[in-house]
């Protein structure tokens, strides 16, 4: 709605399209889109990765955005944003907690191969490393398909822990090394498996 205020509202081109699982969510969006007379505003009651396949969606879109998208919602609108051709994508990742998943279920052949799994020996260590290295696997793989990455704040740290912004722009050349380092990383820390979700 902000977005829409700030950059749609006083010009006659241009669409907003919101994505939610939540139908109520959906259903008060659209009234509120009405009621505002926010009329280039459409809500699909979708997931993210289902929205990728949705017909009623363009081919194209200039800019993804993803606040707090949880657990794998944020990969999920980086592969919608890729399929889309997006060229601006912003994100604010939450509840990062499929690496640290994974690192606790390898955390002891982990700690036969490397001395980093000190690192996230401790289960609020794994937590938090995994979520580090879920954003720096996200970059990684935009970099991959060029995209230029600027990491920041939201907002200051007292107002939310899950603050993290992730802003790319669509660049054209790839980074050149962003998927050896991207595999690199996977390998270093037992995480091969997750390969399909952070190199494509």
């Amino acid at each position: 709605f902000i977005l829409y205020d700030l950059f749609l509202k006083s010009k006659t081109v241009g669409q907003i399209y919101g994505i939610e699982t939540r139908s109520d969510l959906v259903d008060k969006s659209r009234e509120l889109a009405q009621r505002l007379e926010f009329s280039r505003m459409s809500f699909l009651n979708l997931s993210v990765a289902e929205s990728t396949r949705d017909t009623s969606l363009p081919d194209s879109i200039d800019v993804v955005t993803a606040l707090h998208a949880c657990d794998t919602a944020t990969d999920d609108a980086i592969r919608f944003a890729l399929e889309k051709d997006a060229r601006f994508i912003v994100l604010v990742p939450c509840c990062q907690a499929e690496v640290a998943s994974v690192l606790r279920k390898n955390k002891n052949e982990s700690f036969a191969r490397t001395a980093l799994s000190e690192i996230w020996r401790h289960p609020i260590h794994t937590r938090e490393f995994g979520s580090q290295v879920t954003n720096a696997l996200r970059c990684l793989l935009l970099e991959m398909h060029g995209y230029k990455i600027t990491v920041t704040e939201l907002t200051g740290w007292e107002h939310s822990m899950k603050n993290e912004l992730i802003i790319a722009r669509r660049a054209g050349a790839p980074r050149g090394n962003a998927r050896e380092r991207s595999q690199a990383i996977l390998q270093m820390l037992n995480l091969e498996e997750m390969s399909g979700r952070f190199s494509y």
